[in-house]
């Protein structure tokens, strides 16, 4: 980026029209085969009360590096490599998994991943856990919109929702006798999680309560559950919804949770899951995340293996779905402008319920709430809302049986896909794959080590051209999706403006985004198949 497009980005800032409201209305362009479209949405702010729980420091980029208004009159782009390096890197989250004397059945070799932030307080969550009760693990990306009450919720409590879903009627048996008799209930997940990641603790007794409610229903059934995880997936981001939407019409305890409730209640997120066990692979996916294989051919070539569908008005398949759920008088209205009744690009999500509940039901609630002004909730009901809900949190899921072949699971939210395209991203996956492969020492070191055999190492990295490559491969996907030139490389200074964009102008440019790179390992699924 030259210093003349630096100037017109800030020129163009100051130079905007903000119209003030009940919400921030703004523009923002989404680069699509290189055709820039712009799209006049709203931002909203959450404000939380006093001695609420507040998402604020989240990933947020530190402050001096970051402009807070485009009105500062010191502004500049500048960013050294180190601070680049330091912002990009913030969020950085990686697991390998245990080989134990080199018995390691897992199909997963390890996993990376990192989230980078437009919005302030950042809206994209994502999960990573590994089953206890049950075989495999789970991966989880989350996007959520008028603001993270919802993306935090749903990140918090979907994954156990699953695991619930396919726990055997024993196993449920055990964990409601530990609860009744008040003693220590088995651990459902082990959680892999960021030092920063933020919960609800507030708010934690009540979701364990309600999961439980869940299980207890699973009891309820006069046979043994035995869902398919294809079932149980669905299950259980159906229920969840569900229970979203009846919390924020239960009372509540205190202030504070009723707060909390209606904030998740009428954000929203999307949800992109994968769960893992052995060989096999189902992804369970409602609204605009996206989940892909990257393959190595046997020809050393590589390919990429789409495993879900962005639900929104650019697929047939999900306008044909509404058109069938709808009346044919409501047909030119579903979509306006490429939204969902001309407000939400998704068209499944959590949440949302404006999208979902009758107008007597969202005034009933929201007349008999503290201050919804003071949450900065949406008040709007669209134009031709008649035959709700409009909106669902149903998943489509799709099952892949890996082999030796598939070599990575790539998930991130849409603010990764809107800058990159599957192919680019397992392509540049599999460079760093190999980069980091020749960087690894092809011999062992000779004994003892000596000055000349060091230098010659060295010249032999020096003549192959290494640049410092990000350990982790999602940092190498966020620095490429917001610094890459027209030619696909890192411009620095691209990159640095990117980065400073003040709060009131990031999100012009780019999307919060999220990633997570999960590895297979291809010796674990040979072996399967070869004693199979």
């Amino acid at each position: 980026m030259s210093r003349t497009v630096s100037s017109w980005l800030l020129s163009s800032a100051r130079n905007s029209i903000v119209l003030q409201g009940k919400g921030r209305l703004y523009s923002i362009y989404i680069p699509n085969r290189n055709k820039i479209k712009w799209k006049l949405v709203f931002s909203k702010t959450r404000l939380y009360p006093a001695g609420s729980c507040s998402l604020d420091n989240t990933f947020s980029l530190k402050k001096a590096f970051r402009h807070t208004s485009t009105e500062e009159e010191h502004f500049t782009f500048q960013l050294s490599p180190s601070q680049i390096n330091d912002i990009l890197r913030a969020g950085e989250l990686s697991h390998k998994i245990l080989d134990l004397n080199g018995k390691n059945a897992n199909s997963v070799l390890r996993f990376e991943s990192n989230q980078l932030a437009s919005n302030t307080p950042i809206e994209d969550r994502r999960s990573a856990a590994t089953c206890l009760q049950t075989r495999g693990m789970m991966f989880g990306v989350f996007d959520g919109h008028a603001g993270s009450a919802c993306a935090q919720a749903v990140s918090e409590r979907l994954l156990h929702y699953i695991a619930v879903s396919l726990m055997s009627r024993q196993t449920l048996e055990e964990i409601e006798l530990a609860v009744e008799r008040m003693k220590p209930v088995l651990p459902i997940l082990q959680w892999h999680k960021h030092p920063n990641d933020v919960e609800y603790r507030e708010i934690t007794s009540q979701y364990f309560e309600n999961l439980r409610v869940y299980w207890q229903h699973l009891l309820d059934l006069d046979t043994e559950p035995g869902f398919s995880l294809e079932e149980a997936m669905i299950c259980a981001f159906k229920r969840l919804d569900s229970d979203i939407s009846l919390e924020v019409q239960a009372p509540q305890e205190n202030e504070l949770m009723r707060n909390i409730a209606l904030q998740v209640a009428f954000s929203g997120a999307t949800a992109c899951v994968a769960h893992i066990d052995g060989i096999h692979l189902h992804v369970a996916n409602t609204g605009d995340c996206r989940a892909i294989l990257g393959v190595q051919e046997e020809d050393g070539t590589w390919s990429t293996l789409p495993l879900t569908r962005d639900h929104n008005a650019f697929d047939e398949f999900e306008i044909g779905r509404l058109k069938r759920e709808h009346p044919r008088s409501e047909e030119k209205t579903l979509f306006v402008n490429d939204r969902l009744l001309g407000i939400l690009m998704p068209s499944r999500a959590f949440g949302d319920v404006q999208l979902k509940w009758s107008k007597e039901l969202q005034h009933s609630v929201l007349e008999n709430s503290c201050d919804v002004e003071a949450l900065n909730i949406y008040q709007y009901v669209p134009p031709n809302y008649h035959t709700p809900p409009y909106l669902t949190a149903e998943p489509e899921v799709t099952y892949h049986k890996l082999r030796s072949k598939d070599k990575f699971l790539i998930i991130a939210s849409d603010g990764l896909w809107e800058m990159l395209s599957n192919e680019k991203v397992v392509k540049l996956v599999a460079g760093h794959l190999t980069e980091l492969n020749v960087q690894k020492p092809q011999v062992a070191f000779e004994k003892p080590v000596n000055l000349g055999y060091m230098h010659s190492l060295l010249l032999q990295r020096k003549n192959r051209g290494f640049a410092s490559l990000d350990q982790n491969i999602a940092t190498h996907l966020i620095r490429h999706a917001i610094g890459s030139n027209e030619y696909g490389e890192v411009d620095q200074e691209k990159l640095a403006a990117m980065l400073t964009l003040p709060e009131d102008l990031a999100r012009m440019y780019r999307d919060d985004i999220t990633v997570t790179v999960v590895y297979f390992n291809s010796e674990t699924i040979e072996n399967y198949y070869r004693n199979n």
